[in-house]
């Protein structure tokens, strides 16, 4: 008879860790059929308390006592009997934006690599971390006991605090994501929110374009968040659709993702002089500017750039090359496609204006009326059925690159 192979120790950390660093590479299989359902690996150790905790996150006591972590390595089959019953409930998987382009036209998007069959999943506390959703850093999870689906943003425990901090300063708004528990380890930070159902700019590109009703619903969403940002002292600096996640299976709620990127001000000088965004959603002064811009006037750029892509189907400015993008952004010129209504219309040109100073307050778009002639303030909307047409939405660009370009 063959002999089976053993399983190979993950690598842990020290014993006086008090969370299990999240390294999903320190444990691999030699064997997976030697693993027959869960097996568990423990390491003795206590939860830390937090240093922190903002005044809307609730933290578990019990949650907080545990005397002990484990980790979870699940065998192939189990974990493609998980990810069976995880599709089955969230239906079909929307593309992501990882296409570079400058062009409003996009093909079809590279296949995501295939996840690893031996993948590790470690418990922290009452919690699974499944596989990454982005990078090393975001991951699926889901509670132990009640089922509960949620989203793990590890950070470094030294500088966790500097990247929740806009989340500690501003108040609950039902459009803006919102910390649920916080656990603190010896090296790492593991934040948990609720889970989402798709990004804004997948479901445009699916849909191509939205109706002026439900584009609304959805706008006033986005546009109240941010203006709740603005009122409380923060600058979102990279405003674009896929900030923004739906908060229900049928897409009628929406919320602002993350709070990581945002500047936090300083008295009501909303001065900035980085050049921090997305090339389509750029605004003309952070172009030209060799010195400082208004923050939140270049976040209603972006909110202009995000209204024209949901109600048209593309970015209003575009280009294959950079340089070309660059130049027609600040210009300011763009074409507005008649079938809009008159309202619509005079939002886009309200928001999309080239002098910063000439362009609606985030607070005072919520005001246009716009909105009212819409029904957008009559209930949440329902998404589009229309026929669908080829896929044409805007591209996720990382600008840092291409401005260092521009500007050294």
């Amino acid at each position: 008879m063959k002999e089976r192979s053993k399983p190979v120790t993950p690598i842990l950390s020290p014993p006086q860790a008090k969370i299990l660093p999240l390294r999903l590479e320190e444990v691999s299989f030699q064997d997976t059929s030697c693993f027959s359902g869960i097996q568990k690996l423990s390491l003795e150790g206590t939860v830390g308390q937090p240093a922190v905790t903002p005044r809307h996150v609730g933290v578990s006591g019990e949650l907080m006592s545990l005397n002990g972590f484990s980790r979870v390595l699940l065998s192939t089959q189990s974990v493609a009997l998980l990810e069976e019953e995880k599709n089955k409930e969230e239906g079909p998987r929307i593309c992501g934006e990882s296409h570079q382009s400058f062009s409003p036209n996009l093909g079809s998007p590279s296949p995501p690599e295939t996840p690893d069959s031996s993948h590790c999943i470690s418990r922290i506390g009452d919690y699974l971390l499944l596989e990454p959703l982005e990078g090393d850093h975001v991951f699926r999870a889901a509670h132990l006991h009640s089922g509960e689906e949620l989203v793990c943003k590890v950070f470094d425990i030294g500088r966790y605090q500097e990247s929740l901090a806009a989340y500690f300063a501003l108040g609950q708004h039902q459009h803006i994501n919102q910390i649920l528990e916080i656990l603190l380890g010896e090296t790492r930070a593991y934040v948990f929110f609720e889970r989402s159902y798709g990004d804004m700019h997948s479901f445009v590109r699916t849909c191509k374009k939205l109706r002026e009703d439900e584009a609304a619903k959805l706008f006033y969403q986005i546009a109240s968040a941010v203006a709740h940002c603005h009122d409380n002292g923060l600058v979102l600096r990279d405003l674009k659709l896929r900030k923004f996640v739906f908060k229900n299976e049928d897409r009628s709620l929406v919320k602002l993702e993350s709070l990581e990127d945002t500047y936090i001000l300083d008295g009501h000088d909303d001065s900035l002089s980085d050049k921090h965004g997305c090339p389509a959603y750029v605004s003309p002064e952070i172009l030209n500017a060799n010195g400082s811009y208004s923050g939140k006037a270049a976040d209603v750029w972006s909110l202009g750039v995000m209204l024209y892509t949901i109600l048209v189907g593309r970015y209003p400015f575009h280009d294959v090359e950079p340089g070309s993008l660059f130049s027609k952004i600040r210009r300011g010129h763009f074409n507005i496609p008649e079938t809009l209504t008159p309202k619509a219309k005079c939002l886009i040109r309200s928001i999309l204006r080239r002098e910063p100073a000439e362009r609606l307050t985030s607070r005072e778009i919520l005001e246009h009326p716009w909105f009212t002639s819409s029904g957008a303030l009559g209930g949440p909307a329902v998404p589009g059925r229309g026929e669908r047409e080829q896929e044409q939405m805007v591209p996720e660009v990382n600008m840092e690159q291409e401005l260092e370009q521009f500007f050294s």
